[in-house]
C-alpha cells in the first residue's frame, strides 16, 4: 500500500518499530521517521496498520501518542483488525481534538495490496471521505460503507466468522475426498463449480493439494481476530459454537506446529486427528 502511494508521487513519511522493514520504502523515496510523534507532525493523513488491539492502543494513546501529538483538522485511518470498542474510543478522542478518525479494516492478501485490489470496511463521513477518495482509490478497490464509528470493525468481524467456517468446511471436504481415494485435482474442479463457497475451492483447495501451506493469512493473526470476535460475543450475549470450535482447532495447531503457518494449514490438524499421514 505504501509503495502504491509512492508510485503516485505522494510524499510519504513512514515509521516502523522495526526500522529494517521500512528500508525498501526509504530506497524508493519515503522519509523514515524516528518516532510516531515526529511522523504525525509532518503529515496530513496518518494511516496505521499494526498487529493487535494492544499495539493499536499503545500507538494512539500511550507510546508516542498519535492523538496527543496530532494537530486538529488532520485525519487518522486505522486499518488494523482490532476491537470495535477501541475504534470507538479512538474516534471519540480524535473528535475532541478536532481530528477526523476512520476505522477501516482491510480484507485481502499481500498480492491484492500490490495490485491495488484490497477491500475495506469503513465508517465514513461522506464529505470527509470524498475529500480523501483519490488516495483511497490507490489503496482499495472495493469499499463497504458503514454508518458509524466502530461499525467497520464489526463488519470485518462478520467477514472473519464466515472465513473461519468456510476454511474448516473446505479442509474437511478435502480430508473426506482423500480418505475416499478420490482424484483430488478432479474433485477440486468438480466441486469448485458447485460449492456454495466456491472461492475457497477455486483459490485455496489447489494450494492445499500442492501442500502450499505458507501462502494466504497467518494463523497467528487469524486466532487474534477470532479471539476479538469471541470477546464481542460475550459483550453481546450471543454464542457462535462453530467459531469457538474452529478457534480451538487453530489454537491446537499453533501448540503442535507453528503460528506462522497460514490458515489452510488447518488441514494438518484434521489429517492428524484422522490418523492420516
Amino acid at each position: 500500500m505504501a509503495n502504491n502511494l509512492l508510485k503516485e508521487w505522494y510524499e510519504l513519511y513512514v515509521y516502523n518499530r522495526d526500522k529494517s522493514k521500512a528500508e525498501n520504502l526509504v530506497k524508493d523515496g519515503a522519509f523514515l521517521c524516528s518516532s510516531v510523534s515526529e511522523l504525525v507532525k509532518k503529515v496530513d493523513i496518518v494511516f496505521t496498520i499494526i498487529w493487535d488491539p494492544k499495539s493499536v492502543e499503545n500507538m494512539y494513546f500511550w507510546n508516542d501518542w498519535i492523538l496527543e501529538n496530532i494537530n486538529s483538522w488532520k485525519v487518522v485511518v486505522d486499518m488494523t483488525t482490532t476491537k470495535p470498542s477501541l475504534a470507538f474510543d479512538i474516534y471519540n478522542k480524535a473528535k475532541e481534538k478536532g481530528v477526523f478518525s476512520l476505522d477501516a479494516p482491510v480484507s485481502g492478501w499481500d498480492v491484492w495490496a500490490i495490485n491495488w485490489s484490497l477491500s475495506i470496511m469503513v465508517w465514513w463521513d461522506e464529505e470527509k471521505f470524498n475529500e480523501l477518495l483519490d488516495i483511497f482509490n490507490i489503496l482499495w478497490k472495493t469499499v463497504v460503507y458503514c454508518w458509524e464509528a466502530s461499525k467497520g470493525q464489526h463488519t470485518k468481524m462478520a467477514n472473519q466468522v464466515s472465513i473461519a467456517w468456510n476454511t474448516i468446511a473446505l479442509c474437511e471436504s478435502l480430508v473426506y475426498a482423500e480418505k475416499a481415494w478420490l482424484d483430488i485435482e478432479n474433485t477440486i474442479k468438480v466441486v469448485s463449480s458447485w460449492a456454495w463457497w466456491s472461492w475457497g475451492w477455486t483459490n485455496l483447495a489447489p494450494r492445499i493439494n500442492r501442500w502450499e501451506l505458507d501462502t494466504c493469512f497467518f494463523i497467528k493473526h487469524f486466532v487474534k481476530d477470532m479471539r476479538i470476535i469471541l470477546e464481542e460475543c460475550q459483550n453481546m450475549n450471543i454464542s457462535l459454537p462453530w467459531l469457538s470450535l474452529v478457534h480451538q482447532f487453530y489454537t491446537s495447531l499453533i501448540a503442535k506446529w507453528d503460528e506462522w503457518l497460514w490458515t489452510q494449514a488447518l488441514i494438518k490438524f484434521l489429517r492428524g486427528i484422522n490418523n492420516m499421514k
